[in-house]
């Protein structure tokens, strides 16, 4: 035998000896691994919820911020900050008390004395050997639902699937009935408490975790955990505990309410302020069309002819008349009469006042008793008066100038 097929033998019965301890050592078997979720269903957490009340003869829609709901409606509120705003929390607060159906559950975060005050639910944290026994209690009832739904289903595919979904699942009672619910949510051992009248309770050995009251004409019904969100609601009876906290009826009109993700500035303007929108929607158009180009002028052109020169002088004089009280026109009016006198009347410059108006009275006729008080007059005239002084000043300037030629 040479020495290379020597060589492939032992090759050969390398790759034997691995594959028959592969084979011995390993099997196959399927696994269904769930698949992220998509669309709608990867971001509105009440998805599932939504389609299941709808199916059940309902209506719903996932709010992001407190509407203004009818009384006879429901409202589950997960992920929300009770006291962020006083308004909105009164708002809530009122729309019970009229009527409304409120749940909620573990996730409500901030003003929990007032919650407690309000409706009289209290969360008593767990102590540390009640957190232990807590965990304790859901990973065996984990193991017997797991148990029960193998011996239903003889498929593996089951067992795989809920193996990768559970979470930690205890079975609740309701008091004086023979109903239960398997409630899968994670356990810490805490419970509720009420300082009011219970309305329905379910309660595991550590205490009530699911508990309702009576508020005015309305209900709270608190749920300590959070079994309604994304895939949860598929867990245990969990969606049959959504059904009986929200005491769901045909026609109901359910609102899913959360913060998890925010509404976009623009919606809340419109919901909360249309009013204020619409109006200044109005302005910017308005603005928009007052600037906008046009085919022709607002009003017609005026004609281009020019003014007479009568209207000018009338113009002026209104203008004077108006406006300083016609000082300026009796000043332009005196000063005109001395230039016309001083070219007439030699050392006209030199003469005192009473002696200019005397001198020009006899070169011209004029009366110097009516003359003086036109020219030398230093209080205010009225209009009449001062028409009629500067008629009389203006009427000796002419004759000055007429002797003279």
């Amino acid at each position: 035998m040479s020495r290379g097929i020597f060589i492939r033998l032992i090759v050969v019965a390398l790759i034997a000896v691995l594959v028959t301890w592969v084979a011995l050592n390993t099997y196959w078997d399927r696994i269904t691994i769930p698949s992220p979720l998509k669309n709608e269903a990867a971001t509105n957490p009440f998805y599932g919820a939504q389609h299941l009340v709808e199916e059940l003869g309902a209506t719903s829609v996932w709010d992001r911020f407190l509407r203004d709901v009818s009384p006879n409606a429901v409202i589950v509120v997960s992920s929300w900050h009770w006291d962020l705003s006083q308004g909105r929390r009164t708002r809530m607060e009122r729309w019970v008390e009229a009527g409304g159906r409120l749940v909620l559950d573990r996730t409500l975060v901030g003003g929990t004395e007032e919650f407690v005050r309000w409706s009289g639910i209290a969360r008593k944290a767990p102590t540390p050997k009640a957190n232990d026994k807590a965990k304790e209690a859901g990973k065996e009832a984990g193991k017997e639902a797991g148990k029960k739904e193998e011996a239903d289903d003889e498929e593996e595919e089951g067992e795989e699937r809920d193996a990768l979904l559970r979470r930690e699942c205890r079975i609740l009672h309701e008091e004086g009935a023979s109903r239960s619910f398997n409630l899968c949510a994670d356990a810490d051992g805490s419970h509720l408490v009420t300082t009011r009248r219970v309305a329905w309770a379910l309660k595991d050995e550590f205490g009530n975790q699911v508990l309702r009251v009576n508020v005015g004409k309305g209900s709270v019904t608190v749920v300590n955990g959070v079994p309604f969100q994304f895939r949860q609601l598929l867990q245990g009876d969990n969606a049959a505990l959504l059904v009986a906290a929200v005491r769901l009826r045909k026609k109901d009109d359910v609102h899913f309410l959360s913060e998890n993700e925010h509404p976009s500035m623009l919606a809340l303007s419109w919901y909360l302020g249309w009013p204020v929108v619409l109006l200044v929607l109005g302005l910017i158009a308005l603005a928009l069309w007052r600037n906008s180009v046009r085919f022709g002028p607002l009003v017609a052109e005026p004609d281009q002819a020019r003014r007479s020169l009568a209207e000018q002088i009338r113009g002026t004089g209104l203008f004077v008349i108006r406006f300083g009280g016609g000082q300026a026109l009796h000043a332009a009016a005196v000063r005109a009469l001395n230039e016309a006198a001083g070219r007439r009347i030699g050392a006209y410059p030199r003469l005192s006042a009473s002696e200019r108006v005397e001198a020009v009275a006899r070169l011209t006729g004029a009366d110097a008793a009516t003359l003086g008080p036109a020219v030398h007059h230093g209080g205010a005239r009225r209009a009449q008066e001062l028409r009629q002084a500067v008629a009389l000043i203006e009427s000796v300037r002419r004759r000055l100038i007429n002797e003279k030629n």
